[in-house]
């Protein structure tokens, strides 16, 4: 999907580069006007003509970033509906006893994601970063989602862990939670999935 946005701009450029480009070029063959006829103005004066094709090619250009907007909107509506809309959010509280390093969810027993965290990315989410790591269509009903979490726990041991909630989806969009969070009483971390009704 980014690629074909991307090669999409890169068209959308590329035909605004090459219209600057004819426009100054046929402004250039235009035949100059005889020396005799009207006073020519000084000669570090911009051409009106020019600023003229500036101004229509920045308003071009403005016109494209505003349709890509509108487009990638568009795309999400269609890709997305919010009627069918799930969205999977994962986020960290303070991480003393568990480093994150790969997160996998699967729903209704299909596996929709699985994650590797660089370092930078879980070190983001132990600062407050919040990461959408799902976007997907579901029907209206209940479903089951399960998330395996990887990485190294207390004593800097291998530690996996799950967690699973049932939910029912309505007609609008359903915003789930990964929230992985200290259980200090317990020097252990606690997965939880919270559903954003």
């Amino acid at each position: 999907m980014k690629f074909i946005r991307r090669v999409g701009l890169t068209f959308i450029c590329g035909a605004l580069l090459s219209l600057g480009v004819a426009a100054a070029a046929g402004a250039a063959d235009t035949p100059a006007a005889p020396a005799d006829s009207a006073p020519t103005a000084p000669a570090d004066a911009p051409p009106g003509d020019v600023k003229t094709l500036d101004q229509e090619v920045q308003g071009l250009k403005k016109d494209v970033i505003d349709l890509n907007k509108d487009l990638f909107v568009l795309q999400e509506e269609l890709l997305f509906p919010a009627n069918t809309q799930v969205a999977v959010y994962i986020s960290m509280d303070v991480g003393a006893f568990f480093a994150l390093d790969s997160v996998q969810v699967k729903i209704d027993n299909k596996e929709v994601k699985n994650y590797l965290y660089t370092a930078r990315e879980a070190d983001a989410l132990l600062k407050g970063g919040v990461q959408e790591i799902y976007l997907g269509n579901l029907k209206v009903g209940k479903h089951e989602l399960v998330a395996f979490f990887t990485g190294k726990g207390p004593m800097t041991r291998d530690y996996k862990r799950g967690a699973t909630i049932t939910f029912d989806k309505g007609v609008g969009a359903k915003y789930l939670e990964l929230k992985i969070t200290d259980r200090v009483a317990k020097h252990q971390p606690e997965f939880l999935i919270k559903d954003w009704e």
